[in-house]
């Protein structure tokens, strides 16, 4: 059985690329291997994120706040889906990745920007994550084997479009 690798991309890669990754390690079952990077990343995974993932059961050992030129560079995992989750890094230059990954886009709020009291805070982590746990079971749901390219990118982006107005 094929291995498929999944990055997620953000810009800061504190949040919600960290998420995705952590969320569809556990959900891919064996199928995906995800890992997650940003465009200019913070340098450290936000403590909200890291609360989150442990309260719901994800290892965090690893998790860290990467560049994207690490996944460009020569001996890096090919990816075979490369899907952004914020605007930002939607609409920025991507390094040129081997392989030539099936590419989408689930934009999705930052929690990392929500200001207020720390409860209104992490209920912004938990809605992001929700969000991203529906999406991520509906891409583990899809049988990887017989479909081509073309066939997974409209599934990624039926699945990014999933309940946006």
């Amino acid at each position: 059985m094929k291995r498929y690798n999944v990055l997620f991309l953000c810009t800061g890669n504190s949040a919600r690329s960290v998420l995705a990754e952590a969320l569809l390690n556990k959900w891919g079952g064996g199928v995906f291997r995800a890992y997650s990077a940003g465009s200019r990343p913070v340098g450290k995974v936000n403590p909200l994120a890291i609360e989150l993932l442990r309260s719901r059961g994800h290892p965090v050992e690893g998790l860290r706040s990467k560049s994207w030129d690490e996944f460009a560079k020569p001996g890096a995992p090919e990816m075979d889906i490369v899907v952004t989750v914020c605007d930002n890094a939607a609409g920025e230059t991507c390094p040129v990745w081997t392989g030539n990954p099936v590419r989408a886009h689930w934009g999705m709020e930052d929690p990392a920007a929500v200001e207020g009291s720390p409860d209104e805070r992490m209920k912004a982590f938990q809605r992001v994550y929700d969000e991203l746990e529906r999406r991520i079971k509906r891409l583990a749901a899809i049988p990887a084997g017989p479909l081509g390219p073309a066939e997974i990118k409209k599934r990624l982006d039926e699945i990014g479009r999933a309940g946006k107005p």
